[in-house]
């Protein structure tokens, strides 16, 4: 019988989820412009931002996983973890899920499609439920409970065969790239993007460090008092792979998108890979940093917005929708850019402020937002008493 191991909470990942939410926000908020500003000087700028932040979604994937297995490897794995492990991604995963898929639903429903009969708007919604598509930023969860079904399975897998486990990350690689080559040259599924399987190099990734990080945590943490020459060797290469991979997947999308050259679609595939795989080990080596030596001012709202950061990424498309409805009415250049600029800052703090009210203030707010942080008791003194009574 495996004995279970209580693991240290790291607090570092809060600050990872919290740039990795950043990314995502960059992301959707600079797609319209990637579009409809290819004749400005700065488009290269837009491009830039769009590509270089596409590290959001694997991050998250790697996340999940990493936290998972870093939870789960240690325990008895019984019918009583995988009942309470799926009781939880129901209670905290399906549900809001359902719920923001609906509202997507209507919404689109009410703008789009008002004479469409019940019954069709019925059967199209069951459909785009179970596939991820209610909204296109939806894929993402749909793609995580893809992992969530794996998940027992997978852990059954490495702790009956440990030796399995530093294997992982090839695994996870061959996996996701027969996938993406069998897409293209036989078998092809629709929706690639949406199947579990075009990400499961993040996925493995995340078991492999979940397993073994309370080894491998210090190779992390880049310090002079942590220095060996193997670990900043290999510090040196991983920013190295992590930059000329983002810069050249970068250049090869902005070619594409202003008609100067294309490539095989698996060059693609490759420097997105390669780039958001290294930039997953990055950000934590960055929380890492930041949670040392980052000023408060920074690494709180930081950590706070990585806290909120699930229930921000349902939401934000919503206030990017209702943004987009009221663009500049001018050609003047800089109050356009302005404009953009501004669709980030609106999906930013429209969502956290939206997310962190109903998290302090509304009663089973993990319906709506999903596992949202507990509101720290007040300090109240007592009457005539030097003592403070917690609410």
């Amino acid at each position: 019988m495996s004995e279970t191991i209580k693991r240290e909470r790291i607090p570092e990942l809060n600050l990872v989820r919290a740039m990795a939410i950043i990314g995502v926000l960059c992301v959707h908020s600079t797609s319209y412009a990637t579009v409809d500003m290819t004749g400005s000087g700065y488009y290269w700028l837009y491009n830039f931002i769009n590509i270089f932040m596409k590290y959001g979604t694997p991050t998250f994937i790697f996340m999940s996983s990493f936290v998972l297995f870093y939870n789960y490897y240690s325990r008895p794995l019984d019918k009583k973890l995988v009942s309470n492990f799926y009781k939880k991604r129901f209670v905290y995963i399906l549900l809001p899920y359902f719920i923001f898929s609906l509202m997507y639903f209507v919404i689109l429903h009410f703008t789009h499609y008002q004479g469409r009969p019940f019954g069709e708007s019925a059967v199209s919604f069951i459909t785009k439920l179970f596939t991820g598509k209610a909204y296109t930023h939806l894929y993402f969860v749909f793609i995580n409970m893809q992992f969530y079904l794996l998940f027992p399975l997978v852990l059954w897998l490495l702790k009956k065969y440990p030796s399995v486990v530093k294997w992982s990350v090839p695994i996870g690689l061959l996996i996701q790239w027969a996938f993406i080559v069998s897409n293209k040259y036989g078998f092809q599924v629709p929706n690639k993007g949406s199947w579990a399987f075009s990400y499961f190099s993040y996925f493995m990734l995340g078991a492999f460090i979940g397993v073994y990080f309370p080894k491998i945590k210090q190779w992390f943490v880049i310090s002079r008092s942590n220095a060996t020459k193997a670990r900043v060797v290999s510090w040196i290469l991983l920013w190295a792979v992590w930059i000329f991979a983002g810069l050249g997947h970068v250049y090869i999308y902005y070619l594409l998108r202003l008609k100067i050259a294309t490539y095989n679609t698996l060059w693609y595939e490759f420097f997105w890979n390669l780039h958001t795989f290294a930039c997953a080990l990055v950000l934590i080596q960055i929380a890492y940093l930041l949670y040392r030596k980052g000023p408060s001012l920074i690494v709180k709202p930081l950590n706070r917005l990585g806290a909120l950061s699930f229930g921000i990424y349902l939401i934000h498309p919503f206030f990017l929708l209702v943004y987009r409805n009221f663009p500049p009415q001018t050609g003047v250049s800089w109050l356009i850019h302005l404009w953009y600029a501004g669709g980030f800052g609106v999906a930013l703090i429209a969502s956290w402020i939206v997310v962190g009210l109903t998290a302090r203030f509304v009663p089973f707010a993990w319906v709506i937002f999903g596992n949202l942080p507990k509101p720290k008791p007040r300090l109240v003194p007592q009457q005539n008493s030097g003592q403070l009574d917690v609410r």
